[in-house]
């Protein structure tokens, strides 16, 4: 199987969606690089699929106009995204070759109405000079940010040889011993064959400050989101109440209000639930947020982060939120490897899914879980999100997908806790048959629940709400 960072599952984005504006922005930046030593006059991109049919509400045309542009979605000041998209409707696109390449997104950005058999999220960038195609390259968008380009198999990293090679919860198990007592410290093993030992630790640290910075973002901001159906932010009301009006003008001053705020049951919450809102928020209009494992989740894992650091250990160092990522990184990077991480492929199953159960097993590390309940909690996580259609309406990462975040949270809290005063040994479904049950849910479900937005909420709300 492929090998995985957990820096292949946390990448730090632009919203609203991994697969339809994260792939496709990598995808069209790579297109560009290929384009380096040509000359050309014109450039097409074809979508199909899911791609197509929800590519406009998640702002597909938005992104490849962005890539093929070199902008990069990790550094880009995500406030300046609408001027970009004007500027290049007025000068073009100065290409790597110092062409430039006037764009008409109506046109030349073509959404098809099929789907390419190939897989559900297929794009085709065709370039031209004086009418004459000069190259045309295909691209899947595999969700979490993956792409992949036809023709290129998924092959391991060159000269990669990891210490402890994982493709199942079984391999974790077998490799515990003394120095090895924690998933964390196998996954960490793993991650310095991939980089030195400060670079990982910065990694992680930019990844954790991100999110938490995404939170912040949110709770300050109120007002519509973009896209057409009028849905209210709603985390700087919740945050606002939670605070009892308490004014704040630092992270850090927030956090310690937040930390101060109350420790009942209906406080916290309120409190996982304005985070993860927040997050999706954010991600709903184009602002920076990390996929956790997708956009579409990017809320779970911090709120679930949030709650740990705020409620279980207010004085948790770094390294024990390393250990959270670390664990968390690693379910997330087993159900790519045995299922999907891709709503087009296996439904909201695959993302709010796979994101809650991610957060059930880090928090349970950090809480003083053992290996074997950090991956019962991730099971039991999973097993109540089997099935889970995605169903967004209007295109639109919106609803019911905010809300969904704030449940997949709640929902990983209550897997680690079950998960802590129970007996793995007397569970009757393991990590490992909860990843093949939930690929088989993907496979047999109707592809109409597979974000198309033309089956479930997409599709019976117009009938109430016709202008929808």
């Amino acid at each position: 199987m492929e090998q995985l960072s957990i820096f292949d599952i946390y990448k730090v984005g632009v919203g609203p969606s991994s697969s339809h504006t994260l792939g496709p922005w990598r995808a069209a930046l790579a297109f560009r690089i290929s384009l380096k030593n040509l000359s050309i006059s014109k450039i097409e991109t074809h979508l199909y699929g899911s791609l197509s049919k929800t590519g406009k509400g998640h702002g597909t045309d938005i992104a490849v106009q962005l890539g093929l542009s070199g902008l990069d979605p990790v550094i880009i000041d995500t406030d300046d995204i609408k001027t970009i998209i004007n500027k290049i409707a007025q000068n073009g696109i100065h290409m790597l070759s110092h062409d430039i390449v006037m764009l008409n997104s109506k046109d030349d950005i073509v959404f098809h109405k099929i789907t390419r058999q190939e897989h559900p999220n297929t794009m085709t960038f065709k370039a031209y000079q004086d009418g004459a195609l000069v190259l045309e390259e295909t691209y899947f968008s595999l969700g979490g940010g993956f792409v992949e380009k036809e023709g290129d198999n998924e092959v391991a990293v060159e000269g990669m040889v990891l210490p402890f090679p994982i493709d199942t919860c079984s391999d974790v198990f077998s490799y515990l011993n003394e120095d090895l007592r924690a998933v964390s410290d196998i996954v960490f093993e793993n991650e310095l064959a991939f980089r030195e030992r400060g670079v990982v630790e910065k990694k992680v640290e930019a990844i954790i400050d991100t999110m938490i910075d995404s939170v912040y973002r949110g709770v300050q901001k109120h007002g519509i989101l973009p896209g057409g159906l009028n849905v209210k932010r709603r985390a700087k009301a919740l945050n606002d109440k939670l605070l009892q009006g308490a004014t704040f003008d630092t992270l850090e001053d927030w956090l310690t209000k937040v930390k101060s705020s109350g420790v009942d049951f209906n406080s916290i919450n309120q409190w996982v639930s304005c985070f993860a809102l927040a997050v999706n928020e954010e991600n709903a209009s184009f602002g920076r947020i990390v996929t956790a494992p997708t956009n579409g989740a990017a809320g779970v894992i911090p709120a679930v982060l949030l709650y740990y650091m705020c409620f279980c250990n207010p004085d948790a160092d770094r390294q024990t939120l390393m250990r959270y990522m670390l664990t968390s990184g690693e379910v997330g990077s087993l159900f790519k490897k045995g299922a999907t991480i891709s709503a087009a492929v296996g439904g909201c199953q695959a993302e709010i899914g796979v994101s809650s159960a991610m957060a059930a097993a880090g928090l349970t590390e950090v809480l003083g879980g053992t290996p074997e309940q950090v991956f019962m909690a991730a099971e039991i996580a999973m097993e109540h999100h089997l099935g889970m259609t995605c169903d967004p309406i209007g295109g639109l990462v919106q609803v019911p997908c905010i809300e969904r975040n704030a449940m997949g949270a709640m929902k990983a809290i209550t897997a680690c806790n079950l998960a802590l005063v129970g007996n793995p040994q007397d569970a009757i479904v393991n990590f490992d048959i909860v990843v093949k049950t939930m690929w088989d849910t993907a496979q047999e479900m109707n592809d109409k629940f597979k974000e198309t937005s033309e089956g479930g909420l997409a599709y019976s709300l117009p009938v109430v709400i016709p202008e929808c």
